[in-house]
């Protein structure tokens, strides 16, 4: 049976602002396995955000479990949930965040500078392993600007692959892009699925999420729906099926 990646409790998020207490999450129970290609949905102010942000430890819970990869979470003090999230999450956003002048390999070889037990070239090797994984081989010393929004993903989605992580979570990863481009990341999301990486998307885009095995829908802080995709769609079948662009 695969092991949890995820596993939520109860969790609660509870921020104050002024003298009101906003509840953001207001105690979900979640289990996402290892293997498995999960979105998340709901729209502007059902929790999704905070959920994210506590999934990729950039924020704690106020009450209840979330253990990573067997950790417990909370209570995890800032260095704890930084080296956690160097080394066991992935982050793909939807605005990329590349550095400008900087090569696609040393893009890549990013979220490796923290990590004091890999060697530089060991860093530069494992850049362009993961670039040519996301099929920018021919690409390594373009710049973000002589690449399209579609190639500059692949780029993030490279970055987030570089330290193996147990798991990659991403916001909004297509939000930027046109339909064609949208099918193209999500064909490569879905490959590198079939090769064992678990993955949580978060999406506002039902036709995004078809490309999925299971879509948990959130509003007012609590899980409505927790679905399993019957039959998901081939990202790469459809994409062969858009009509052709003059």
């Amino acid at each position: 049976m695969s092991k949890p990646i995820i596993h939520i409790e109860n969790l609660k998020r509870e921020f104050k602002m002024g003298t009101e207490t906003v509840k953001a999450l207001k105690g979900i129970d979640l289990t996402v396995n290892e293997g498995e290609f999960i979105t998340i949905m709901g729209s502007s102010g059902s929790g999704k955000s905070t959920l994210l942000n506590i999934l990729g430890c950039l924020d704690q819970p106020s009450d209840g479990i979330y253990e990573l990869d067997g950790v417990r979470v909370k209570n995890l003090s800032k260095d704890e949930l930084a080296k956690i999230r160097n080394e066991k999450i992935g982050f793909v956003f939807q605005a990329y965040n590349l550095l400008a002048r900087t090569t696609c390999v040393d893009n890549a070889e990013l979220p490796l500078m923290y990590n004091p037990k890999v060697s530089s070239e060991e860093r530069k090797n494992r850049a362009i392993s993961a670039l040519k994984k996301v099929g920018l081989g021919e690409r390594l010393q373009h710049v973000p600007s002589q690449l399209s929004g579609g190639q500059q993903q692949r780029v993030a989605i490279a970055r987030a692959l570089v330290n193996e992580p147990v798991i990659l979570l991403a916001d909004e990863a297509t939000g930027n892009l046109d339909t064609r481009t949208s099918y193209e990341v999500m064909a490569l999301f879905q490959e590198l699925n079939r090769n064992g990486i678990t993955i949580a998307f978060v999406t506002h885009e039902p036709d995004i999420a078809q490309f999925s095995h299971r879509t948990i829908t959130l509003k007012d802080g609590h899980i409505v729906k927790d679905e399993k995709v019957t039959n998901p769609l081939s990202a790469a079948e459809e994409l062969a099926n858009l009509p052709v662009e003059n």
